[in-house]
């Protein structure tokens, strides 16, 4: 069995430039990983089969999800290896702006790749993450990288690896096509150069405000995560609902996390680390 993590991703900044002639939108982003996530496992069986555990398990179909699509994109590309049995722990919640989707269809490919002797450096195993979605080949690439185009042109970048990190979602899922449909059209500039966190810090989330309108609880998220403790930086990530708070030290981290499950015990809470 090969079985393969999906960290979650995470948008340092977030800039929406324009709306592109084919309907997309160009951004900037800054990507990121969290050491936790879901995981896939992948095994040649007699007979294919795709299971679903974990804490967000429920609400996932096993008929509707990138996991599917991307064995058929790796089909199309190199041929079937045979009946599969794939599993998913679904740790990360759903529609949540941490691209736990995303994720999972990359942790895919690469089990795939393990599974059939692909190279992980194939251009058609980048070709079918392009095919998947935006953000699937920031996930497979799995590192911090600037993001360009719809975010599938990466340059990879250095720093932050091992910052204390934690994510926070009231349990709200938000729906990223109808935050950018929100979006005002405003072009607010690109992201500086620097180092990793004096980028981030400088920059924004320009989905935030249309977040916000759709599902009001995010403000009382940042609020909470900015109020906690000394972070670095909190934002949203991606279109949200989750957001995050980066510490200087683990101690920092944990009495956060500590004081808003006292206070939120309703709300998703996971403490990590940037890779």
């Amino acid at each position: 069995m090969i079985v393969e993590r999906a960290p979650a991703k995470i948008n340092l900044a977030l800039h929406v430039r324009h709306r592109r002639p084919d309907g997309y939108h160009a951004i900037e982003t800054l990507f990121a990983f969290a050491r936790d996530g879901d995981a896939v496992s992948v095994e040649l069986a007699a007979a294919s089969s795709f299971t679903i555990t974990g804490p967000f398990a429920a609400a996932l179909s096993t008929l509707d999800n990138l996991v599917l699509a991307a064995i058929e994109a790796f089909a199309s590309a190199f041929g079937t290896p045979g009946p599969l049995a794939i599993g998913l722990d679904k740790n990360l919640p759903v529609a949540s702006g941490i691209g736990g989707g995303s994720a999972d269809a990359a942790a895919v490919l690469r089990a795939l790749a393990r599974l059939t002797q692909v190279s992980p450096d194939d251009p058609r195993l980048a070709a079918c993450a392009v095919e998947l979605g935006a953000d699937v080949p920031a996930c497979l690439l799995g590192r911090a990288a600037l993001g360009t185009g719809r975010g599938e042109q990466l340059a990879p970048l250095d720093g932050l690896a091992g910052t204390p990190l934690l994510l926070v979602n009231p349990r709200v899922a938000v729906s990223t096509a109808a935050v950018f449909a929100r979006w005002d059209g405003e072009d607010r500039g690109p992201i500086a150069e620097g180092g990793l966190l004096d980028r981030a810090l400088s920059g924004r989330n320009d989905l935030e405000a249309p977040a916000r309108a759709i599902a009001p609880v995010i403000g009382d998220v940042l609020a909470v995560l900015g109020s906690t403790g000394a972070p670095l930086l909190t934002r949203m990530s991606g279109s949200g609902a989750t957001c995050f708070a980066l510490y200087r030290d683990a101690t920092e981290r944990a009495h956060a996390a500590a004081a808003i499950r006292a206070s939120h015990p309703d709300w998703w809470c996971l403490e990590s680390a940037l890779a």
